[in-house]
């Protein structure tokens, strides 16, 4: 045991110390960027699902509900379930509640990488106030589960794809992280938060929702790993973080990624280029928060397929969209690309000094509603 925990901790500090001199580059480079964000982010006062309710959710008030984006009336009859428009995002669908996730989400962020850059803790104490209304708060806070995510009028009340909406507690569970190595979550309030992802991440591993989600073939199950991973972080399930390495290693790269580096099921979609993007972002992201705690998954190549040949894939088509050689994406086209986290991440992880500087150049906050909801991991610095 005294050996494995040995080498546990030789792997966790070797992947500090090999991140900390390009998370203080990025700092140099971005730290009016980033205490801006902070600033803003200080201004806005806690708002949860509790504040918007829709009829046609089947749970209640504490419960996340939001419709299926690319589902639309019927046009033969208003009063028929929806029919399915692959890429179109319908606008009158309700989103309410993932619109509130997102904004907590770049709080929580915003506060926590204002913290990292100045190490000014008035940050991490607004954002304890976020993260109280919640988990906590018994009028404002949210069930620990997505039974009615992602319904669709006239067929399902939820599905499991509506997982996806909770990617947004990614920056609201690192933060937490790094609240509580600061000192800033007081005892009783660290026990209620944690128990909330508890009994979350008891619901995306045992409901039938979760099950499903976690064998999706695409970035859905990609997202599930990413979630669980993060959380089981939080919570320090080491039984977790165990599976979602191995899912990872036999699961996702194996089956998703093809020799090149692409992910083809991604490319037969109707927005290759986006979902491409997403889902190298997310797993990038699995190779991040794991390699934190001594998972070293960005060296590990599974039939010639790994994370090097995935960036490498896909870096082009990110510093020259026009040469692009796939469809263009029905919807967004012109949104894409921004600052992904999987050229900084690449670059940390294997010092390539041209994935960060495309990472720099491209822009870093985007306000358009449809890139924020893919791009969970917006500040990155927490995360290095």
């Amino acid at each position: 045991m005294r050996s494995f925990l040995t080498l546990l901790l030789f792997f966790i500090l070797h992947h500090v110390h090999a991140q900390q001199p390009l998370l203080q580059q990025v700092l140099k480079d971005t730290r009016p960027a980033v205490l801006q964000r902070a600033k803003w982010a200080m201004q806005q006062t806690p708002e949860t699902i509790t504040a918007y309710r829709c009829d046609r959710s089947a749970g209640g008030k504490h419960d996340f509900f939001s419709e299926g984006d690319y589902w639309w009336p019927d046009p033969v009859s208003k009063d028929s379930p929806y029919i399915q428009r692959d890429g179109q995002s319908n606008p009158d669908n309700f989103v309410k509640h993932r619109e509130v996730m997102i904004r907590f989400s770049r709080v929580m962020g915003a506060l926590a990488a204002g913290y990292v850059a100045s190490r000014d803790k008035t940050y991490l104490h607004q954002a304890l106030l976020h993260a109280r209304a919640w988990f906590q708060d018994e009028n404002t806070r949210m069930n620990p589960h997505l039974l009615y995510a992602q319904a669709i009028k006239g067929r399902a009340t939820g599905r499991g794809i509506g997982i996806i909406d909770t990617i947004q507690l990614l920056e609201v569970v690192q933060a937490l992280r790094i609240m509580e190595k600061a000192g800033m979550i007081p005892a009783a309030d660290l026990v209620v938060f944690r128990q909330w992802f508890r009994d979350y991440l008891q619901w995306l591993t045992t409901h039938p929702y979760g099950k499903d989600e976690m064998n999706a073939k695409n970035n859905h199950g990609t997202c599930w790993v990413m979630q669980v991973a993060a959380f089981a972080l939080f919570v320090q399930d080491r039984q977790l973080m165990d599976f979602c390495a191995d899912r990872y290693k036999n699961v996702l790269l194996p089956s998703q990624m093809a020799e090149d580096g692409s992910f083809p099921l991604e490319l037969k979609r109707t927005k290759p280029y986006g979902y491409s993007l997403f889902n190298l972002d997310a797993m990038s992201t699995v190779c991040q928060l794991l390699g934190s705690a001594g998972y070293d998954l960005w060296q590990y190549t599974a039939a010639g397929k790994n994370m090097a040949a995935g960036a490498a894939f896909m870096y082009p088509f990110v510093k020259d969209k026009r040469s692009w050689p796939f469809a263009k994406d029905v919807m967004y086209w012109e949104e894409w690309p921004v600052a992904h986290p999987f050229l900084l991440f690449n670059a940390a992880a294997s010092g390539n000094r041209d994935y960060y500087r495309l990472w720099l150049s491209l822009p870093h906050d985007p306000q358009v509603e449809e890139v924020l909801r893919n791009l969970p991991v917006r500040n990155p610095v927490i995360f290095l």
